[in-house]
């Protein structure tokens, strides 16, 4: 049987985070890009409190998700990480679980397969304390009320509109197909996780329409985001040294925050494919 330790998998979450803010993606918070009223160091600060919940050596799906988010609401008082947080609680509970599956997605779906009512209460309990711009009302499982169904139901419910939802009802679908891909693709081309970092973020953005944008500026925004960042995907794979895009990556990065638009979720996601890529890798050199 394999598992992970709870060390393990907290450095492997520190490893994504720390990434996160070294990647330079436009229109989202960096190391050198603050915006919207948030800096690197909330989101730095956000991930060492939430780490140690998330890959705590007892404790349930629903319990992880609010205690991270509980966590970092009384260290920085802003939503940084609700997405990251929803989206890295299930990667690291199922390498935590013993198993003799060595590959993730699987130990995922045996994960996703057991979540509860009450998982879904204290989740539901986490969104609200977190408060995510945007936050609707839905007229089946709405946060705001008890929910009857377990977990993963009410991401499934949820998930037309929200793509971190989506990953819950496809087993991280995304991240496993779009997401690992590309890092590694561009890992191997760039011999550099940071700029794989952007090469993801990108291929996100250029693809699905971001949950953020779509709750706060709708639809139609959401669409003209993506034609941007295509010309930007075009341009990342056409290039043999990702630097030389960085004037024009800065400079869609000021036209976004000038706006007030930020590609959240596409960011996520990205966490969660670095999360999802290094708790693999540790898996893999694991001894039976």
């Amino acid at each position: 049987m394999i598992a992970l330790t709870p060390r393990r998998v907290a450095g492997a979450l520190r490893d994504a985070c720390r990434l996160d803010v070294i990647a330079f993606k436009p229109g989202n918070v960096s190391l050198d890009a603050p915006g919207h009223e948030m800096s690197a160091c909330d989101f730095l600060k956000s991930a060492a409190v939430a780490v140690d919940a998330l890959a705590a050596p007892a404790g349930g799906l629903g319990e992880r998700v609010l205690a991270a988010i509980a966590a970092t609401h009384a260290a920085v008082g802003c939503n940084t990480n609700l997405g990251i947080v929803l989206l890295t609680a299930p990667l690291a509970l199922a390498a935590l679980h013993p198993s003799a599956e060595r590959n993730l997605r699987a130990r995922l779906a045996a994960l996703l397969g057991t979540t509860s009512v009450e998982d879904a209460r204290l989740v539901y309990r986490a969104i609200c304390l977190a408060a995510p711009a945007g936050l609707g009302a839905s007229e089946d499982q709405d946060v705001r009320d008890e929910p009857t169904a377990n977990l993963t139901r009410v991401m499934e419910i949820a998930a037309p509109r929200d793509f971190v939802a989506r990953q819950y009802a496809t087993v991280f679908d995304d991240v496993f197909e779009r997401g690992l891909p590309t890092l590694r693709t561009a890992r191997e081309r760039w011999g550099s996780m940071a700029w794989a970092a952007v090469a993801c973020f990108v291929r996100f953005a250029a693809e699905i329409p971001d949950s953020h944008i779509v709750r706060k500026y709708g639809e139609a925004r959401a669409a003209a985001l993506i034609t941007r960042f295509r010309e930007v995907e075009s341009a990342m794979k056409a290039c043999e040294n990702p630097a030389d895009l960085l004037p024009a990556l800065v400079a869609l990065d000021g036209e976004l925050k000038l706006g007030g638009v930020n590609p959240g979720t596409s960011a996520d996601l990205t966490v969660a494919s670095l999360a999802a890529l290094f708790l693999e890798t540790a898996l893999q050199a694991e001894q039976s």
